[in-house]
This record gives C-alpha cells, structure tokens and sequence, in this order.
C-alpha cells in the first residue's frame, strides 16, 4: 500500500477505489498515509470519499447485472455468500448503503444490495453520504489533532511515513 501512497492523489483516488471493491485494501489507512506524506486535507478527503464511493457502486452495480458467472470471476464471491446477505437486506433495506466499510456487509453486502434491487438514487446516494461521514470524521481528526493523532495512529497500524 506504500506505492500507493507515494502516488498521492492519483494514488488515494486508486487505492479507495479498489477497497470499495473486493480488494482487501484499507482504504482509511491509505487516507493517513497520504495525509502523513503531506497531501492537503480537504483535497486528500475529495479524493479518498470519490474513489471509495466508484468502487462500491461498481460493486453495486456488479450485483444489479447479477451474473453469477461474473461475480463469481470477478469479485470470488460465491452465490451462497449473496444468499446469505438476504437476511441483511431484508431486514435493513437500503440502509445497508450507509456502512460498505463494516467488514460483516462490505463488498458482499453492496453486490447483495445491487443483486436485490434496492432503489439505484436512494443506494448511491446513501452510500456517498456513508463515504462522505467515514473520510469527514478522519479527516477532522486529522486537521485538529494533527501529530498527536498521527501518533495515537501509530500505536495501532505501524505507519513507516
């Protein structure tokens, strides 16, 4: 993930982008990484919430095709895993859109929610709005807290920047 921070932006933009889909990427720690390189905030939090909200709506989308051919190929995602993603659905609807990140629904849970058809604005826009709140809260802990809460960081992910 330090290539991808070294690449900035166009970095942050790829590696967020890529976490919204199957790939196991953290995509808040990759926020860090290229605040700690010195990225600006505000720019690093566009970027960060524009990548991570393609990737989820591809993953999404994935779902709404609903080719288990593709998905299986393409995300390794077995047709069980949807199945069981059902009760999610059922049970919270579109909400879902507004926590991608949470490991228990993640891409699964976007390709579950794209494969049951939950309403296409309502989804993307949820789904941008839980984006925008995750990189929003990190980005605001950065900005007032600076080194500190680089430190605090440190003492969980060891960062090499």
């Amino acid at each position: 993930m330090e290539w991808l921070a070294n690449l900035g932006y166009i970095g942050l933009l790829l590696g967020t982008f890529l976490s919204g889909t199957i790939f196991p990427l953290n995509s808040d720690i990759l926020l860090i990484a290229v605040l700690t390189l010195g990225g600006n905030p505000w720019l690093c939090m566009i970027f960060a919430i524009a990548g991570n909200w393609s990737g989820v709506i591809t993953s999404y989308l994935l779902g709404w095709i609903g080719k288990w051919e593709w998905i299986e190929k393409y995300f390794n995602v077995k047709p069980e895993k949807i199945e069981k993603q059902k009760q999610y659905v059922e049970k919270y609807g579109v909400w879902i859109a507004l926590v991608p990140f949470i490991p228990v629904i993640g891409t699964v849970g976007m390709i579950a929610l794209g494969f049951y058809r939950t309403k296409p604005k309502t989804t993307a826009l949820l789904l941008l709005t839980g984006c925008f709140l995750r990189f929003f809260l990190w980005t605001v802990l950065y900005v007032n807290f600076g080194g500190t809460f680089i430190e605090w960081i440190k003492g969980f992910i060891p960062l090499s920047y």
